[in-house]
């Protein structure tokens, strides 16, 4: 790459302080052209820590444009969530002539040559759409975190090989995924400035999806490099608010993205997962949140907002839905001990994955 692309690297700030050191340790190293990239610092302020922007310019401004690239810190009066907090980051980059578009996540950091990969990938491939690096955990850095994301078809997504040791798989050095994970992903600015920029509506949880289908519904391809790593200072939250997002968020994402066949062909499996999900949140403390996402379904308002995303992605599409479901799953496979339980290892994925294989057999539309 003689003429190096402009990179905007997004850092969304929550709560940072943990983390700064690492992430600042990885940027100095960058094999990258500093001078052609940007690090941008959305400041979301933590509900108990509050606002680190003053920690934030102590640490980082001193090493702008020396040890690190230029840095840009952007603080906000209020917690905007992941989406409407990289959004403010990329549109910066966006009214700035940026090519591409690095989400940096902030419990994680880089290696030296990380970025090289990701746009070359780009460069050398105008239809994949979004590229996303390589995760592995740390401080088990032998453990793999995600090699892209399985995506099952009653709109549940997880991490591919998680905990899996990286010496026991093979990875090709670009691989096609359901899903890219927003914790370390490369975006196209154009692609951004032509089918718009992260779903605010979703706050936390299934926006990574979401923006994923969006480019593949239009016909781009989401990949994973391999030769980019990101290491993760991964933990599984088990707040109970958690829970209700991805119910309500997995719901509005088939509703936007499959076409009503697809939905009335998914229902009878949809009814089981749901009797089982009623029972693992009795059992697991989090029933309220389930009955409270069935509550916001129930809103007639809340339906006129997600029919009309449904319009407009439909406006999108170039591929039918047996294309955009060739890389779906019918296993629900979470790498977390009291998630992948016996009632679901025996009895819900053998059902669920018996009836997806019927499924994909008829989907022709």
């Amino acid at each position: 790459m003689r003429n190096y692309p402009k990179v905007a690297i997004i850092y969304l700030s929550f709560h940072c302080e943990p983390y700064l050191n690492d992430v600042i340790s990885g940027l100095r190293k960058m094999t990258y052209p500093k001078d052609r990239v940007e690090f941008i610092v959305v400041d979301n302020p933590h509900p108990e820590h509050g606002s680190s922007t003053r920690f934030l310019q102590e640490n980082l401004m001193p090493l702008a444009g020396h040890d690190l690239p230029s840095v840009t810190i952007l603080p906000q009066a209020t917690n905007l969530g992941f989406s409407g907090g990289n959004n403010v980051g990329i549109k910066w980059a966006l009214e700035r002539g940026f090519d591409y578009i690095y989400l940096h996540n902030y419990d994680g950091f880089v290696t030296a040559n990380f970025l090289e990969p990701l746009v070359a990938a780009m460069e050398t491939d105008k239809n994949i759409g979004v590229v996303q690096s390589l995760m592995m955990l740390y401080p088990d850095t032998d453990l793999i975190n995600s090699t892209g994301n399985s995506f099952h078809y009653l709109g549940l997504g997880f991490c591919n090989n998680l905990r899996r040791p990286i010496k026991d798989l093979i990875l090709p050095a670009i691989a096609e995924t359901a899903y890219a994970s927003g914790a370390a992903v490369l975006l196209r600015a154009d692609l951004l400035q032509k089918f718009g920029v992260w779903d605010e509506d979703y706050v936390l949880y299934h926006e990574d999806i979401e923006y994923s289908f969006r480019l593949r519904i239009a016909g781009y391809k989401i990949v994973v490099a391999r030769d980019s790593i990101f290491y993760h200072k991964y933990s599984f939250s088990r707040n109970k608010g958690k829970f209700y997002l991805i119910e309500r968020n997995r719901y509005g994402l088939m509703l936007m993205y499959f076409k009503w066949p697809t939905l009335v062909l998914f229902l009878p499996a949809a009814i089981f997962l749901d009797l089982g999900l009623l029972l693992f949140a009795a059992l697991s403390g989090w029933f309220k949140e389930k009955l409270r996402a069935y509550g916001y379904w129930l809103q007639i308002k809340n339906w006129r907002l997600w029919l009309a995303k449904r319009r407009h992605v439909q406006t999108l599409r170039v591929v039918p839905d047996k294309e955009l479901t060739k890389l779906f799953t019918g296993q629900i496979v979470f790498g977390e001990k009291g998630i992948n339980n016996p009632l679901l290892k025996y009895v819900g994925n053998p059902i669920l994955s018996a009836y997806w294989w019927i499924a994909r057999k008829i989907i022709f539309w």
